[in-house]
């Protein structure tokens, strides 16, 4: 796999254009109707903009919180709180959780990004607690994994393709290769918001497979880039990508790299959020 996917993806872009651009068209007519239920982002009023808090994470934010490599936020849209990956410690989520007052009972989804330990290997702990949450697992997943979720007694729903969450809510379905990867998208009013676990398939091809689906401008992307170890020279071509593909927000973090955040700050100025464990992303303000 490329040490930097998104590179790799522009090379790919230009051949496969048509290609994905007939494909979308069939995922549109035969896949999103199924589940369109509230999807419409005319629909939604600001007080239904997505809260997105980081409760694992190896950057710091809030010091009274433990840190360590991994990444897991929960985003809260309307009376939904959806749990997006569990880090690599399930006691460090949970204790993290337990200071920022939020307790794993009103947790109501779970959305795992990929198998890599550092986003899955706390999920166990958690429906320990909570075994009422609905858990979304990438369909690549090995059926020892998905067993073992239903012992503890969630309910496994196997994503390939563009799954709906809750209203409004999507996964835009596997990406990538090894390991194949799902992200998350919020369909708001004001743009899309996008949640990624590590972008291993490549983040501009995440936030272009999501405009695809859902059309619209890109109010936020946040979570991992994936583009830890990159040149400089690679990091501003995804930079680059990113501005042309009309995002307006970033709170990159995880496995984004230091030298790589540095630069998006750089490129995005009061675009840019600066992300940590405890932090609180409010989409109502961002414009």
């Amino acid at each position: 796999m490329d040490r930097c996917p998104s590179i790799s993806y522009r090379k790919r872009a230009t051949n496969n254009a048509m290609v994905m651009t007939w494909l979308s068209c069939c995922l549109i007519v035969g896949t999103l109707i199924v589940f369109n239920c509230g999807m419409a982002s005319g629909e939604q009023t600001a007080s239904r903009m997505p809260v997105i808090t980081i409760l694992y994470d190896n950057t710091p934010y809030k010091k009274y919180l433990e840190t360590a490599w991994g990444f897991s936020c929960l985003v809260e849209v309307m009376n939904t709180s959806i749990l997006f990956d569990t880090g690599g410690n399930g006691r460090m989520l949970l204790a993290n959780m337990r200071k920022l007052g939020i307790v794993p009972q009103m947790i109501d989804a779970v959305v795992i990004s990929h198998i890599h330990s550092d986003h899955a290997g706390g999920l166990y702990d958690l429906l320990r607690r909570n075994s009422r949450a609905v858990t979304f697992l990438p369909a690549s997943f090995p059926v020892t994994f998905t067993r073992n979720v239903e012992k503890l007694g969630s309910q496994v729903v196997s994503v390939h393709g563009p799954r709906m969450i809750c209203n409004n809510v999507f996964s835009i379905g596997e990406l990538g290769t090894i390991p194949r990867e799902q992200s998350l998208v919020v369909n708001t009013k004001r743009g899309l918001v996008i949640v990624t676990g590590c972008a291993h398939p490549g983040i501009e091809r995440i936030v272009s497979k999501s405009k695809e689906l859902f059309g619209g401008e890109v109010l936020l992307i946040a979570g991992g880039f994936h583009l830890s170890g990159c040149a400089k020279t690679e990091i501003e071509a995804v930079i680059a990508g990113l501005k042309m593909l009309g995002v307006r927000h970033v709170a990159p973090c995880h496995c984004t790299g230091d030298v790589a955040r540095g630069l998006f700050k750089h490129a995005f100025g009061s675009g840019f959020i600066d992300v940590g464990v405890g932090k609180v992303i409010y989409t109502e303000g961002l414009r």
